[in-house]
């Protein structure tokens, strides 16, 4: 048997910015997702501090240290700059790997989303 359990978490960056017209995905400074392993490409689920909204969409790789979060597509709708989010990745895992198991949480700076 497989359990999901928490891979990574960016913990508390606000949104920069929400892109209607675009293809859809969550852009993400390429630092903030060194730092925290996330992929480009992989699943994320976003929780809005602001609004309660819980979401999952897929990641692209922003400008290294711009500090943008960017919601793109449908996601834009569910959030608006200056909103702070947290995003997550999970993994699936034995509950034997489980229970050695530690996640990745980045805490960056709220107000600029860098380290």
């Amino acid at each position: 048997m497989l359990i999901e359990m928490m891979m990574s978490k960016i913990h508390r960056v606000t949104v920069t910015e929400a892109n209607l017209n675009y293809i859809g995905s969550i852009t993400i400074d390429s630092t903030l997702l060194k730092a925290a392993n996330i992929l480009p490409g992989q699943r994320v689920w976003i929780v809005n501090n602001n609004n309660g909204e819980r979401f999952d969409t897929y990641v692209i790789a922003g400008e290294p240290g711009s500090g943008v979060i960017c919601l793109n597509g449908a996601a834009a709708r569910k959030a608006q700059p200056g909103d702070v989010v947290i995003i997550m990745t999970y993994a699936q895992m034995t509950p034997e790997e489980a229970a050695a198991w530690k996640p990745t949480v980045i805490f960056p700076d709220t107000l600029t989303n860098r380290l």
